[in-house]
């Protein structure tokens, strides 16, 4: 279990909520907004933790949080407490994490076998508001964690506002998303913002080393991920490292006639990391559709050849500035060296644009057919 000063690179964060734990009127309701994997999920748990300890601890400042006075109290919880216990292992009654994909687990057969795109009113109403509105098992309040809350929908955000207002007593919610911006007003009017950044990429790379990737890995991911340790880890304990290096290459022998060998292998590939991503979501209890799946694989991919291209242009122009693909420089120069600065440009656009066109239900191998041909001669095709 994660506790709150151990929290690393979003210090900030964690003293808008040492202030907010130690005042007198503690925000009953928290937007933590900002990317993916760089802490946000686990600093809601560590707060939840903190919240439903039986004993919590303080201690002074002393320094740990430049933005706060020493003497400034720092509260965390105890770790060695029944409650804290129960956080640790994910079993304590008062903590819910409410995600859309609950959904599977509704009491109307109508809403399981729907496929949840949002996270919808169904799931609002009968995972939170309806629990929200019972007393806590342990007595100490309750704790509400709404993972993707900007892709709730408009209906389930405005059954939400009464709970925002005037929560039950001891009630507290913690919206996580990554677009602020998505959720109405009148929801975020209710809440206190807390902003997570990106981490810098050093500490990703020398965690990311740490933990026994060799450098040059650790140093791609650091700098694909922009700082999002989380996904870092991720996609490196999937084995996308191969793939990247594979893709890589290929991108460096693409001539300007393209190639439909490579668009087969990238429709292939995407299926296959389709299928493993949602195998493991089933082992995780949390059912990812091969559809959404699809989709997601397609963008990473997508992105990888879209950094290779955004190397490719850094090389053209002459910027010195360091390459995430450092370690395949040969490849990116030969892609350097088939398009002008323009054209480099001018994919980076369009490929852009073909991972929006995912989530308009374009056919994923008609996507790859245009993006290797764009790959390969910059021609402005359109799906």
């Amino acid at each position: 279990m994660a506790h709150l000063l151990d929290i690393v690179g979003q210090d900030a964060a964690v003293g808008y909520l040492q202030q907010a734990l130690a005042g007198r009127r503690r925000p009953h309701a928290f937007i933590f907004a900002g990317p993916t994997g760089v802490g946000r999920r686990t600093t809601a748990e560590a707060l939840a933790a903190a919240l439903l300890c039986g004993q919590p601890t303080t201690k002074p400042n002393s320094g740990r949080l430049a933005d706060l006075p020493d003497d400034a109290p720092l509260i965390q919880a105890c770790g060695q407490c029944d409650d804290c216990r129960m956080t640790a292992v994910g079993s304590h009654m008062d903590l819910h994490h409410v995600y859309k994909e609950l959904a599977a687990y509704h009491d109307d057969a109508d809403v399981r076998n729907r496929v949840m795109q949002d996270l919808g009113i169904a799931v609002i109403r009968q995972f939170l508001i309806a629990p929200a509105n019972q007393a806590p098992v342990r007595g100490r309040g309750k704790v509400f964690i709404v993972r993707e809350a900007d892709l709730m929908s408009a209906p389930a955000q405005n059954s939400l506002l009464k709970t925002l207002e005037e929560p039950p007593p001891g009630v507290t919610l913690i919206l996580l998303c990554r677009r602020s911006e998505l959720l109405l007003p009148t929801t975020l009017s209710r809440c206190a913002m807390v902003r997570f950044g990106p981490l810098p990429k050093e500490f990703v790379a020398r965690t990311l080393a740490e933990s026994g990737l060799d450098a040059a890995e650790a140093a791609f991911w650091a700098s694909f991920t922009e700082g999002s340790l989380g996904r870092a880890l991720r996609l490196s304990a999937e084995g996308m490292y191969a793939v990247k290096s594979d893709l890589v290459a290929r991108l460096g022998a693409l001539e300007i006639g393209g190639d439909e060998d490579l668009a087969e292998h990238l429709v292939k590939l995407t299926d296959k990391l389709a299928e493993s991503a949602v195998t493991a979501s089933r082992k995780s209890g949390v059912t990812l559709s091969k559809a959404l799946a699809t989709r997601q694989a397609t963008g990473t991919l997508l992105s990888m050849i879209a950094s290779v291209y955004r190397d490719a242009l850094t090389v053209a122009l002459g910027i010195d500035r360091p390459l995430g693909h450092a370690d395949q420089a040969d490849a990116i120069e030969a892609v350097a060296q088939r398009l002008t600065p323009t054209q480099l440009a001018d994919v980076v656009e369009q490929l852009s644009a073909f991972e929006q066109m995912l989530w308009r239900n374009v056919n994923p191998k008609l996507v790859w057919d245009n993006a290797v041909i764009t790959c390969a001669s910059a021609a402005p095709l359109h799906v």
